[in-house]
Parts: C-alpha cells; structure tokens; sequence
C-alpha cells in the first residue's frame, strides 16, 4: 500500500486544503509564539523550526505518518546492523565506525566494534608515522604532503572535514599538507603535480572498489609523475609513495600497495558515509587521530539520541518530518543549505550527494513506481556569499524554497591578540546578524521593517519562505560530528516514509557503464554506427578537433 493511502497522509492532506496551504508565516507567528514549541536540542545541535511553515497540529499528523511508516522499528533495525539495505542485502553501519571501543555490536556473528578498532588503530599508527616525520619516500626525504585521490564519497567527505576544522591542526608536529585531487580529467592532480615534490609525496587511493575509473586513471598519471622523475623500480615508489583504502585488499594489493600500507572497511559503509572510516585518514592526517576520534564521539552522541529519544523530541526525526511536510504537502521541491561559516564552505555540496543519492529514487522497496516526491533539489552555498548571488530569488523570485542557516554561536574567542579577537569577533557578530536578519526576512516580506508608506512593487517582499536554523556552540570535531550523523539520520527518516532504499545508487552506475562503451568507441573510432545521431555528431566533432591539433 502506498504511504498516502493511510489515514495519516490523508489527514494532513485535508489539514493542508483547511488553511494550511495558504497560511503565511507571519500570521503563524500573530497567532501565539512559536520559538519554544519548534525548538530542540541534543548532542551540541540546536535547532529552531519556528519559521517552518507548520502548527502543533502538523507536527502531530507528521508524528502519525512516521509511526504508520514504521519509523521507530526502522531506527532500531538500522542501529542494530539488520540489512536495511535491501537491493545490495546488506546493512548499512555506518554508525558502527563511531561506536566507543568498549562498546558491543555482534552482527551475524561478526564482532563488528573489534574490527572497527582494530583498523582505527592501524590508521592511528600511519598517521602518527607521518605527523612525526618518519615515513620517508623512496629517496629518504620525509613525506610533507599528502594527495588523496577519491571520487564521491571518497573525496566530498574528507575534504569537506578537513576544510571544516582547519583550525584544529595540532601544533607540535611534522608540518603534512593535505590536497585533494578527483576529477577524471586531471585538471586538479595537473595543477598539484606542477610544484609539488615527488621526493615528498604520498597519495592516498580511496575507492570502496578499487575499480573506480576516475580515481584509478589519477593513480596512474601520479604513478608516471613519479617514477619519470626519480625513476627506479616502480614497486619500490608504490611502496613508499602509495596507500590504499578500499574493501577490496586483493585488487590493492594486486596494483601494487604494500599490504601495510593498505587500509580496509567493509562493504556494509556506503560510500557517501564513509567519512567515519578509514577512508577519514586524510582528516586524521590534517587535525590528528585524538580530533578524528572527537568526531566520532560526536556522531555517536547523535547516534545515540536518534536511538533513544522520543519522535517529538527527536531532532533527525523531526528534521526529517518538516522535510515531508515541505516536499509532499506544500509542494516545495528545492532546498538550499546555508552555513554562515566560511569553514563549511563544502558542506552543501557534501549535503548535496548525502541527500540526493541516497533519497533520488523514484521505486519503492516494493518494487512499486512511486506516486508522490521523494528527495528534493538539494543546493547551497556560504550564506553571506548567496546573499550577493540568489538570495535575490529566494526573496522575489517564483520559486519556493527551504532553507537550512546554519552557524556557531562562538568563534575566535582564543585569539591571543586582544584587538585581533575583538577585530574578528565583531566580524562573527555581523556573520549572526545577517543570519538571523535573512531568515527572518525570508519569514515575514515587507513586514520585517515597519514603514508609515507602501513600497512600489518591485521593492516588494512576499515573505514565506520556511527555514530551519541549526546552530552550536562552536565548530569543533564533536559538534561536526553530531551535525552530519544529524543529516544522515534525517535522510534515512525521510527514507523509511517514501518507502525507498535509502543505501543504494543504482543511477549511477549505467552512466558508468556507456562512459566505458563511449570511450573504447572514441579510442578506436569502432562503433559508431551504434550510437544516436546527438552523440554520433559530438564524437566526430571531437574527432575534427583533435586532429586538426
């Protein structure tokens, strides 16, 4: 049966044709306050949703409509390590990577929690090698930079972390850059290797399958970097210059990665939440294992309060409900996410793949064509910089959108020079201000300012336009932590009521597989007689082009 079939779909739609549909947040807002019954706290996350465009009532038919999806019994199922990935048969646990060492989880008779250490131990001892200055190239200069080559998961993750808690580097180490290369094209890795030291890197091989075209092709190019300039015996660069990440110890081992330099995980992480694991070690390099570890204890602190706490104080589950609510009833198909800290300058786009490949799915587990949306557009940007780019449409634009602000209470309180910290601070005080002032404009139009006269229309703001506000203390590893387990829990929420596998991504692999056909086809200039007229034209167009160079 479909999910709008039940009486709780079908009583938040008549709430929907009774006012709801219409009502303007403003009005909301003149009817009784509002900020204390939308807010809730847990793990470090604060979050306001005042200025959604709900009632207690809404809330309530939300909370219905999680329970008839059977919401609560999939929490439990999900944090348990049951197959809650059902297309690929397997678990999805990745929050089994934050589980304390002390901590026990037996899944299908595999100490699950033991393994998960025994390789954040390994991970610890490469990192430590590296920040000491010990792990030294082919030519016994020690290693000062680290290039990771990963695509999807393998590269947002690590690189949205790191760029996040820049200010975490520990002090009392070797000095190792971290950089990230993953477009197929080369043009990143291109740009690295022209003035980095061969004598002095290491790449990282992240891939889940250890087949992954776009980060194998950069491998091999890093490869020839390196040996057309030290030259020598190839094995011996891959031993010094070279770690994998992978499930797959055979096919690394097999290219040429020295078993101890080979980190594993398991193919119950889905690549999109695969941070948490060994495919973490470029963080781990940037801040130190002891920060990498906070940021687990703060997913785990998340983790735990999805597991524990009631749905109407659960802060994914009603995260996820207001989504529901937007996407299905009030028809909003378009999400922006919007931190204002200049450090999470990734995060919308780290978002972007959580949400999108994880709820971007239009059949049911029942193998049913779904008769209702699923995952919205997901999209953003730093605040104050949307705000001098598309903030122009989400205030007089056509399109509805929600929102996400998102931003630290406190930032540059340690800076040690007393007119610097005050220098920055007020700066971090404007960052809040616009904030909150954008929000709330975003909630109530015109009437944010009171104005004795009418303005001419094109200086006219409608107003109603819902947001979330999620704020914390500080940006550090813990809140970091609780702040992405937080999103992954909303997805999977979200992912429960549309009755959709939220852990696989089977859109993505049939454009892999015509890539592969595409290029043999202009490699060889065999084949194209199989292919349609737009794509025949485009080969040939490269064709002439190539060969008049």
């Amino acid at each position: 049966m479909s999910i709008r079939e039940t009486q709780a779909w079908k009583a938040l739609e008549r709430q929907l044709e009774d006012g709801m549909r219409d009502i303007h947040l403003k009005t909301l807002f003149q009817q009784s306050p509002r900020f204390e019954t939308f807010y809730l706290e847990a793990a470090g996350i604060q979050m306001d949703l005042s200025k959604q465009r709900w009632t207690t009532e809404v809330r309530e038919g939300l909370l219905s409509l999680a329970r008839d999806a059977g919401v609560p019994d999939a929490i439990q199922r999900l944090l348990s390590g049951e197959r809650v990935n059902r297309t690929e048969d397997r678990p999805a646990l990745h929050t089994a990577l934050r589980l304390p060492r002390d901590a026990q989880l037996e899944v299908e008779g595999v100490d699950v929690v033991g393994e998960v250490h025994a390789t954040l131990d390994k991970m610890e001892t490469l990192v430590d090698k590296l920040l000491n200055g010990q792990w030294r190239g082919a030519t016994g200069k020690p290693i000062t930079d680290v290039v990771n080559l990963g695509v999807g998961g393998s590269d947002l993750g690590p690189l949205m972390v790191t760029s996040a808690l820049t200010d975490f580097e520990p002090d009392d180490v070797f000095e190792v850059s971290t950089h990230f290369a993953s477009t197929m094209d080369g043009s990143q890795l291109a740009d690295f290797l022209s003035w980095l030291n061969p004598e002095t890197t290491l790449f990282i091989l992240s891939s889940k399958s250890f087949g992954t075209i776009d980060t194998l092709s950069n491998a091999s190019t890093a490869l020839d970097w390196i040996a057309t300039r030290l030259g020598g015996d190839e094995a011996l660069i891959k031993r010094f210059h070279f770690v994998g990440v992978s499930t797959k110890p055979d096919k690394m081992t097999e290219w040429g990665i020295d078993p101890a330099n080979q980190l594993l995980f398991w193919d119950w992480v889905g690549g999109r939440y695969s941070l948490w694991s060994a495919i973490g070690l470029p963080i781990a390099i940037r801040v130190g294992m002891d920060n990498f570890r906070q940021l687990l204890a703060g997913a785990h602190a998340m983790d735990e309060h999805f597991r524990t706490a009631d749905l109407a104080e659960n802060l994914p589950v009603q995260l996820g409900l207001i989504g529901i609510w937007n996407v299905n009833f009030l028809d909003i198909r378009s999400h922006a996410v919007l931190p204002y800290d200049g450090r999470l300058k990734h995060l919308p786009g780290y978002f972007q793949q959580l949400e999108m490949e994880s709820n971007g799915k239009s059949v049911t587990n029942g193998d049913a064509v779904v008769d209702y949306s699923t995952c919205p557009v997901i999209w953003g940007e730093i605040g104050p910089n949307g705000q001098h780019a598309f903030y122009q449409l989400l205030h007089q634009g056509t399109q509805p959108v929600a929102c996400d602000f998102i931003a630290p209470v406190n930032r540059y309180n340690d800076v040690e020079d007393e007119r610097f910290r005050g220098d920055l601070m007020a700066q971090h005080r404007l960052a809040l201000a616009n904030c909150f002032a954008q929000s709330r404009v975003l909630m109530l139009g015109d009437d944010a300012v009171k104005s004795e006269s009418t303005p001419p229309s094109y200086k006219r703001y409608r107003g109603n336009q819902p947001s979330s506000t999620l704020m914390f203390d500080s940006l550090n590893p813990a809140t970091l932590g609780a702040l992405i387990a937080l999103y992954e829990h909303k997805v999977f929420v979200q992912g429960v009521i549309w009755d959709i596998d939220s852990f696989d991504q089977w859109g993505v692999e049939l454009g892999k597989k015509i890539a592969t056909e595409t290029e043999e086809i202009i490699a060889t200039q065999q084949g194209l007689d199989t292919l349609d007229d737009s794509s025949r034209g485009l080969i040939e167009a490269t064709w002439r082009g190539q060969t008049s160079r």
